[in-house]
């Protein structure tokens, strides 16, 4: 796949909820396209859609109307276990809530989704550790979430959503649970992934600040792009 071939392509999707006898329209028609190794950024006020955005994009749901490309497969037909196995492969999420698991070390909550591809005990140690090097935390490898600063633990997310070499990094609100400074240093590090690696990076935020690291900015309002700005310095 080259630099110039569009990785995640959305068509006319929509996405609407029963809520009793009322149809609620989360996506209207939304149209998006996602290149290969681009820096993606949504933004949108609450109830905007982009949570719902991303949930189609990271194979969490599929849309009531229209169709979702994910490396030229057609997702939005998928079975749910044809969708784990995409997830599994293809996809690694950042969560804004870390959604690490407490009573595991970093080293093992990033060994696990390694668990699920058929990956080796031995290959799987070999891998978390080169991941932990790479965000700065190889002392910290034993060390438990409740052990780690937040800004820490959100480094053993994004090294956990490296550890099946994922097509696509979907990052939703990655500093919102951080402060300035080490939000900051976060998304520093992200930038430094997209452009040494090449990774494909899709960022849900509300923040200006955060969104000013991607190369595009798409905003929604009402389950559709209203306006898209492609940053300058990148």
């Amino acid at each position: 796949m080259s630099k110039q071939d569009t990785i995640i392509n959305i068509k006319d999707v929509w996405k609407t909820y029963k809520m009793g006898d009322v149809a609620v329209h989360a996506l209207r028609g939304l149209d998006l396209e996602v290149k290969e190794g681009e820096f993606l950024a949504i933004m949108g006020p609450s109830g905007s859609g982009k949570s719902t955005a991303m949930n189609m994009v990271g194979c969490l749901d599929i849309p009531t109307k229209g169709s979702i490309y994910l490396s030229k497969q057609d997702i939005s037909t998928m079975t749910e276990s044809r969708l784990a196995q995409i997830r599994g492969k293809k996809i690694g999420f950042i969560f804004q809530k870390f959604n690490l698991i407490n009573t595991l070390t970093a080293k093992e909550n990033i060994t696990l989704p390694m668990m699920f591809q058929g990956i080796t005990p031995e290959e799987r140690l070999r891998k978390a550790e080169e991941l932990l090097d790479m965000v700065g935390l190889a002392d910290r490898k034993n060390h438990r979430p409740a052990e780690l600063s937040g800004g820490q633990q959100q480094r053993v997310a994004i090294a956990r959503s490296l550890a099946n070499d994922p097509e696509v990094v979907l990052a939703d609100e990655p500093t919102g649970n951080l402060d300035t400074k080490t939000g900051e240093n976060v998304m520093t590090f992200l930038e430094k992934l997209h452009e040494e690696k090449g990774t494909t990076i899709v960022m849900v935020t509300h923040d200006e600040d955060v969104a000013k690291h991607a190369d595009r900015v798409e905003h929604l309002r009402d389950g559709a792009i209203v306006k898209t700005r492609k940053n300058k310095h990148r």
